[in-house]
């Protein structure tokens, strides 16, 4: 008899686990191109609700993100001193996406725990690896704080609440700005789905960022044949500073 009992309840577990709603996904680009005359992309995200059951109770809410591949980052301090500036204290920031975007249905205060954004680090300053930092210097938290507005000012940091449009609480779409200024490599896409602040589902996706054309070929170059790059680069500058002198020479 426990046998059976057993039995049962493992054939019932994977339809008790399942979830009542998911995400289905899709992009409108899965890859972008870098090339000479670049000026940023605009990726649309859109998707839908599958659900299992009747929808449950609770607002639903979506949040999007979409992050750049991360790298360290030196955060510099610097001071007045004998009318000079000159640099003081320096935190060091363990990881820090190059690019953070997040679009959402809502206020993200409002449709998202501060738990789970702990949990999914979801938010800007969640997405900020700096542990460890508080041994670096005296009040280390507002080097964290200048890195997200200066990236802020700069466009690559973004928080756009409202953007996600939900549709009879079925689909959705939103449309992510890339600035011009992308670092190569991995965007990673994630998709929230959110009830009364509580993630229910999360989905990921990838937007594969590279140069194009002569950009792909010089970065190339520069990374595999540093050498080869630095002898060519001699020689243009050469060359470039020959032809200025010999087109002044005309000219006058």
């Amino acid at each position: 008899m426990i046998r059976l009992c057993l039995l049962v309840l493992a054939l019932l577990a994977p339809a008790a686990l399942a979830q009542d709603e998911q995400i289905v996904l899709g992009l409108s680009e899965t890859r972008v191109s870098i090339t000479a005359d670049f000026q940023g992309s605009e990726i649309m995200i859109y998707g839908a609700v599958k659900r299992q059951s009747p929808e449950p109770d609770g607002a639903l809410n979506v949040i999007v993100t979409v992050a750049g591949p991360p790298t360290q980052v030196m955060v510099r301090k610097k001071e007045r001193r004998f009318g000079i500036w000159i640099n003081r204290e320096k935190v060091r920031i363990g990881r820090a996406p190059s690019f953070y975007a997040v679009a959402t249905s809502g206020p993200l205060e409002a449709i998202l725990s501060e738990t789970d954004n702990l949990r999914y680090k979801i938010s800007i300053p969640r997405a900020i690896r700096a542990i460890g930092i508080s041994a670096q210097a005296e009040n280390a938290p507002s080097f964290v704080e200048a890195l997200e507005r200066i990236r802020r000012e700069e466009g690559r940091y973004v928080l756009q609440e409202g953007a996600v449009r939900l549709t009879e609480g079925t689909l959705f779409r939103t449309d992510i700005q890339l600035p011009a200024n992308l670092t190569e490599g991995d965007y990673g896409v994630r998709v929230f789905l959110t009830r009364d602040g509580r993630v229910v589902d999360e989905f990921e996706d990838r937007i594969g960022v590279q140069k194009a054309g002569i950009e792909r070929f010089v970065f190339a170059l520069a990374h595999e044949q540093p050498l080869i790059y630095g002898l060519l680069s001699l020689v243009l500058a050469v060359v470039a500073g020959w032809g200025a002198s010999a087109a002044f020479r005309f000219i006058r």
